[in-house]
């Protein structure tokens, strides 16, 4: 082989080479890119979904101590929210949000409260059904944001 030849063929190679470098550069940055725009996404809807459990659960809760009758409707989308934690979320969020549902159901079976007996409750905490829940929430949403960057 003639050096005109060789240089010719280290050009054409270098040239693949460097074509090749870009593109799978290119490749990896949307890569990148796309995978830090769907993590965000993802933590924006779940602490939306969140926020609105948290909402709902509370105003079924209050209206389950003071009265017998449920509010099915609000139930209902209570329920649809635990739901689409099941679909989405983790294993234990999704568990928590179970335990609430099925406190809220089982206080709408309990004797209602009187104002004094809601004081007492806020006295000691026990009113407080969201707080595990909210532990485990602000957990994954820490894990989820820790792996944007």
């Amino acid at each position: 082989m003639n050096a005109s030849a060789i240089s010719a063929l280290a050009a054409l190679v270098g040239a693949a080479i460097g074509g090749l470098t870009s593109v799978l550069a290119s490749w990896l940055t949307q890569r990148t890119q796309a995978r830090t725009e769907w993590l965000a996404h993802d933590l924006a809807w779940r602490q939306e979904l969140y926020k609105a459990f948290i909402e709902d659960a509370t105003n079924c809760y209050v209206q389950a101590l003071q009265q017998h009758e449920p509010d099915l409707a609000a139930l209902g989308n209570l329920y649809a929210k635990i739901g689409r934690m099941r679909v989405q979320s983790s294993r234990e969020v999704a568990d928590e949000a179970d335990v609430i549902g099925r406190t809220i159901v089982d206080t709408y079976l309990a004797p209602d409260k009187t104002f004094i007996q809601i004081r007492e409750m806020l006295a000691d905490g026990s009113i407080d059904i969201l707080g595990k829940f909210a532990d485990v929430c602000r957990a994954e949403l820490k894990s989820l944001q820790a792996q944007q960057f």
